[in-house]
């Protein structure tokens, strides 16, 4: 199943009657399913079902939403009679001191800005709300296509990252022996030293405790391991993934954390692991940067 990008756009035109309609939507990425309508006067009930809508089919994303209408009849068109009554009354006003004869044109005074203007309401046009709702549901499933196709290159990316991911934890996990055996040198040459200093044995086994615990990197190497491959689960399972991938990547970005601590200050095959911890920091935050516009 492939995973749904946050970002899209979709837009539907139709016509109910004398009504012609546009509805769009554009999303972006949000921790939430946060939804901004953009509706007509007295759109109420309509704005619930539009609402419900969304809800059923989209689990995040910062949502735009607009609806409007144009019309075909005089129905929705209002016009400002006081406006008009005021032109008039100026006309004859100058028209009787200038000695003039004849009367304002109305077509001149209709194109005067503020005289005529669109209704701003859902008009009461019977099954012109049951038409929107189908185009609303339409928008919705365009707005998913474009935001799974949006996906589709995320998931590409994402899965071209966990192989980087894999390949280098393999190499550290190949390089995990000659690190221990340097670590292990290096607590023979501190119990040496503390020897010579004639200190205790309890003191001398709690400083090998202390260097034995963070020498060896098996456990992160395991826990990344299991977290790639979790995180390609999810990228199968696709749906409502965007929120536990970013949990795993911070779980991955932790592992490597420890992992870079505990070869820090060593030298030769250590080396070459602090390196690739620095590649899996790096992998992983890009990995992070792109979860974060998963829905």
């Amino acid at each position: 199943m492939s995973i749904r990008s946050m970002t899209g756009f979709a837009q539907i035109k139709g016509q109910h009657g004398k009504t012609a309609f546009t509805f769009s939507a554009k999303s972006v990425n949000h921790r939430f399913l946060d939804l901004h309508l953009r509706l007509p006067a007295r759109s109420e009930l309509f704005e619930q079902k539009l609402r419900q809508l969304f809800k059923e089919k989209v689990h995040r994303g910062h949502i735009e939403v607009s609806l409007s209408l144009e019309y075909a009849s005089a129905a929705g068109i209002s016009i400002n009679r006081e406006l008009v009554n005021g032109y008039v009354a100026a006309f004859r006003e100058i028209s009787g001191e200038l000695g003039l004869h004849g009367e304002a044109d109305l077509n001149a005074i209709f194109r005067i800005n503020g005289v005529l203007s669109a209704s701003s309401e859902m008009p009461e046009e019977e099954g012109l709300q049951e038409t929107l709702a189908k185009a609303a549901a339409e928008l919705i499933d365009q707005l998913n296509v474009n935001r799974r196709q949006e996906g589709d290159h995320t998931r590409a990316e994402l899965e071209q990252r966990m192989d980087q991911l894999e390949r280098n934890t393999a190499e550290v996990e190949k390089l995990r022996g000659t690190v221990l055996e340097a670590h292990l040198q290096r607590i023979r040459q501190r119990m040496a030293e503390l020897l010579e200093d004639k200190a205790d044995a309890d003191r001398i086994l709690q400083e090998a405790a202390m260097l034995a615990e963070r020498s060896d990197v098996q456990e992160e190497i395991v826990r990344l391991q299991t977290h790639i491959r979790h995180f390609r689960g999810l990228l199968e399972e696709g749906v409502d993934v965007g929120k536990k991938l970013d949990f795993l990547s911070q779980e991955m970005n932790r592992e490597a954390n420890t992992m870079l601590s505990k070869t820090s200050g060593l030298a030769g095959d250590a080396m070459r692991i602090t390196e690739l911890g620095l590649a899996l920091k790096s992998d992983i935050e890009k990995s992070r940067e792109q979860v974060q516009n998963v829905e």
